[in-house]
């Protein structure tokens, strides 16, 4: 089914929600980031133009429950990538279709939220949670660390995978996930805990990635918190990455910051480091600034210092605009 036909089909979805019975709901929804601004990779040149996602990876998705009675409910939810730019679906162009999100499962008070399909990794979401750019591939020092710079594999989702979040206790959560090998290498396994209290974050995070006949295994943990100050509110992480195949390994240090500026403005800083046990060194630090327009519309600006030893530092820019719906 070619992908306009998929998309016809959800927005058809989407528009019969209201006839649906009170116990059903069913909401079409994504985010449209587009910037204008500067891209150079340490030791290489500069390109300017326009581009998709620096701040959040542009997407749209269809997602529903189902009340089935007795405090249980069904869910499942499609999520697309897309290159908002040029109107291409995906990340780039081998992406499949639903990479972001795709699964389907059961929700209940007693057990917790348990989905089948293809979900997002528990390290991802920890580490977009615990720094000041948050999910920016463009400008996250901790993001583009532990996921562009070829030190995790597995990517930021797994397919043929099972994940458990089990009820939340006293401001503790904990989740489990692993990913069938399904003839592709080994299997993946993944763990998070977390706990919020008041003005107070903490989470760890660990995986161990096998699946993926072409990828080497990796084994990566990492420890993160975050603390309010009302002023300010802070944020640091640190972690290690294991290249299972190659024997290599990988300290990654992030610290940041977000203040408020103004009734609607947020100030962001963030800062990376990530050092292998031979070779380059990489740091990196962020500058940027968001301005919301209305609860779903942003403006923001970023600029991100990106320093690998040995070559000068790529200098990158971006001024954009952020939508929900």
């Amino acid at each position: 089914m070619k992908a306009s036909r998929i998309l016809w089909a959800s927005l058809t979805l989407a528009a019969a929600s209201t006839a649906a019975s009170a116990q059903s709901t069913v909401n079409l929804y994504g985010l449209i980031d587009l910037s204008i601004g500067r891209t150079q990779a340490p030791g290489g040149a500069a390109t300017k133009g326009v581009d998709s996602g620096k701040m959040t990876t542009s997407y749209w998705g269809v997602r529903g429950t189902e009340d089935l009675g007795g405090g249980l409910k069904a869910q499942y939810a499609l999520e697309s990538f897309m290159r908002a730019d040029t109107g291409a679906a995906g990340r780039f162009n081998a992406d499949t279709l639903w990479a972001r999100n795709a699964y389907v499962g059961i929700e209940s008070p007693a057990f917790g939220t348990v989905t089948i399909g293809r979900n997002t990794t528990t390290l991802f979401v920890q580490t977009l949670l615990f720094n000041a750019l948050g999910d920016s591939f463009g400008f996250s020092p901790s993001i583009r660390h532990y996921f562009t710079s070829g030190t995790v594999s597995g990517d930021t989702g797994w397919s043929d995978s099972i994940r458990w979040a089990l009820p939340r206790f006293g401001g503790v959560g904990v989740v489990l996930s692993g990913a069938l090998p399904e003839g592709n290498g080994g299997r993946n396994v993944g763990a998070s805990a977390s706990y919020a209290s008041g003005k107070l974050g903490t989470g760890l995070a660990w995986q161990k990635v096998k699946k993926g006949a072409a990828d080497p295994d990796t084994t990566t943990w990492q420890l993160a918190g975050s603390y309010d100050l009302g002023v300010a509110k802070l944020f640091g992480q640190y972690g290690q990455v294991d290249n299972d195949t190659t024997g290599m390994g990988y300290k990654i240090t992030g610290i940041g910051a977000t203040a408020p500026f103004g009734p609607a403005g947020v100030l962001r800083a963030q800062w990376g480091q990530l050092k292998p046990d031979a070779g380059a060194k990489r740091t990196t630090l962020t500058l940027g600034y968001s301005h919301n327009l209305s609860k779903r519309t942003e403006l923001y600006g970023a600029l991100m210092d990106d320093k690998l030893s040995g070559l000068k530092s790529g200098r990158n820019l971006s001024v954009g605009v952020r939508h929900r719906f």
